[in-house]
């Protein structure tokens, strides 16, 4: 048998998710494998008829304290430790009387299920497993004789494997098995840390440790020279981890980016509502009775830019939703599920993305958003701010109407989702001009006000359809220039955070220019 082959005589499995596992012990015991067992495990062997050796009979010691001590053992560990090519390993193996174990099948406790389940403290932490990973660990680090296994997805290659080999593992299979059993027991390391540091009020513990689940290999990242996967580290925020994928294409670096940038737009609204992005900002945004209607005034807002872009969607989308979607090209749609009627029309479109999400996530949840420094990383807060009516400080001589309040709660939470710096144009709960990521404030406030002037010409308007519009800035305006922009294309309302130096001159542009102001003390910086 070549160097690199090692023949597998003796199992250990121990594992808390028993899928596949009667199948894999029937497997090994065909082969001739002697099996070793703690617990349920054994007993779900046993069930099917096979011989197994309980661990507690293997090193004639029993379990104890309620199974916290069970496989932390000379037998256990010095079985998976030991170098089969050094004659002093060997040589304690003997004088001690501990037999190799070639194989090490082990998942560990479901800590990460626990603590989503909304466990309380006490069973969370006794689902924190000790023996599981200080096995893999063992297993792993000696991987040059002990083939380890710690998902069950792997079984079926690991039969395929002996199959092939005879009984044996390849070192190449050995290599790759060890370098995933490290990397389980570092994100469960790290599951266990963030419980932790949340459980006790630290967000921000001294050492942050992200882990994250492979989701998909990606074609390339944002171009296609840049390699990309996409990673999860949340499946119980309803999105893109818990999208099942109906239709279409592959998904992109750049359309899983703009997808969940549309997303968490529409999850901020209560009534039926559609968003349009384009490049992570919405070039159309808009509430309404129905979805239908809320579509039709999103791409009226800017039809030129819409044009292959991503759509989202708060409810159920239909099939009239979906026959108005077919008449422009559009790269993905995601929505918390799809009528048949919808299915059937966006069928045709067979490289259309259609993502189904089973359901919204909440816009209010905490959570740490992540980004990428040389060297590094930033984390902070999900925004989940949210501005009510009662919020609101009216700062000028005329207040805002019933109406514009409406507009202007509506365009501030859509100016959350904008790039700064963001200024965004709202006519009865539908963006009609959207100014995103200039250097300027006014540059973004003079571009909505030449979109909202276009979206009218397009739609056979004469008059901008940002006349009688109220605006939103995402943080305040340093002088007055960028509100008189505003002004001056017909806006009769403003919102933003206020706390300038200069928020009295501004206050006066206001007054003086007949506009209603109001102030929320909240910014939404979005980079």
């Amino acid at each position: 048998m070549p160097a690199t082959l090692r023949p597998i005589r003796r199992a250990l499995l121990s594992v808390s998710d028993k899928s596949g596992l009667a199948e894999l012990g029937r497997f090994l015991a065909e082969r001739g494998v002697a099996l070793l067992s703690t617990g349920g495990s054994a007993q779900a062997l046993r069930q099917t008829g096979l011989t197994v050796t309980d661990v507690s009979e293997h090193t004639g010691f029993p379990e104890i304290m309620d199974g916290r001590v069970k496989t932390l053992h000379p037998k256990i560990h010095g079985g998976l430790l030991a170098r089969r090519d050094l004659s002093e390993h060997v040589a304690a193996q003997k004088a001690h009387g501990i037999a190799d174990i070639d194989l090490l099948a082990v998942n560990l406790y479901p800590f990460e299920a626990t603590v989503a389940k909304g466990a309380d403290r006490d069973t969370i932490i006794e689902n924190i497993d000790i023996g599981g990973p200080a096995m893999i660990r063992a297993a792993a680090k000696n991987h040059d004789s002990v083939t380890v296994i710690v998902d069950p997805a792997d079984y079926e290659e690991l039969k395929k494997e002996l199959t092939a080999n005879d009984g044996a593992a390849n070192l190449a299979f050995r290599r790759r098995m060890a370098r995933k059993a490290y990397a389980r027991t570092a994100a469960y390391d790290a599951a266990i840390s963030t419980w932790m540091a949340g459980d006790l009020g630290e967000p921000f513990p001294e050492r942050m440790t992200v882990a994250g689940e492979l989701q998909s290999l990606l074609r390339y990242g944002e171009n296609p020279h840049q390699r990309a996967a996409f990673y999860v580290t949340d499946r119980k925020r309803p999105g893109l981890a818990t999208a099942k994928q109906l239709q279409g294409k592959e998904l992109s670096y750049n359309n899983l980016n703009d997808t969940d940038a549309a997303f968490e737009l529409v999850a901020e609204f209560d009534a039926p509502t559609i968003a349009i992005i384009k490049h992570a900002n919405p070039c159309g945004v808009a509430s309404s009775l129905d979805l239908t209607s809320a579509y039709e005034h999103a791409l009226a807002c800017d039809p030129v830019s819409a044009f292959g872009g991503i759509i989202a969607a708060n409810q159920a989308l239909d099939g009239k939703t979906a026959e108005l979607i077919c008449r422009i090209f559009s790269e993905v749609i995601i929505a918390p599920s799809f009528s048949p009627e919808a299915l059937a029309v966006l069928g045709a479109k067979k490289n259309l993305r259609l993502l189904e999400t089973g359901g919204m996530p909440d816009p209010a949840a905490q959570g740490l958003v992540f980004k990428s420094l040389a060297g590094g990383f930033l984390a902070q807060d999900r925004d989940g701010a949210r501005t009510l009516a009662s919020d609101l400080k009216v700062v000028t001589k005329r207040a805002p109407t019933e109406r514009e309040i409406s507009d202007l709660l509506f365009a501030f939470t859509v100016a959350k989702h904008v790039k700064s710096n963001a200024i965004v144009y709202v006519k009865e709960r539908a963006t009609v001009g959207i100014g995103a990521g200039q250097m300027s404030r006014v540059d973004s406030s003079r571009i909505a006000a030449w979109k909202a002037a276009e979206a009218a010409k397009v739609a056979g308007d004469s008059e901008s359809w940002a006349k009688g519009s109220v605006i939103a800035s995402d943080a305040f305006f340093p002088f007055a220039d960028g509100l008189l922009a505003a002004a001056e294309a017909g806006a009769t309302a403003v919102v933003q955070p206020g706390g300038s130096m200069r928020d009295d001159e501004v206050i006066k542009a206001a007054d003086e220019a007949g506009l209603a102001m109001i102030f929320t003390g909240t910014r939404h910086f979005r980079h």
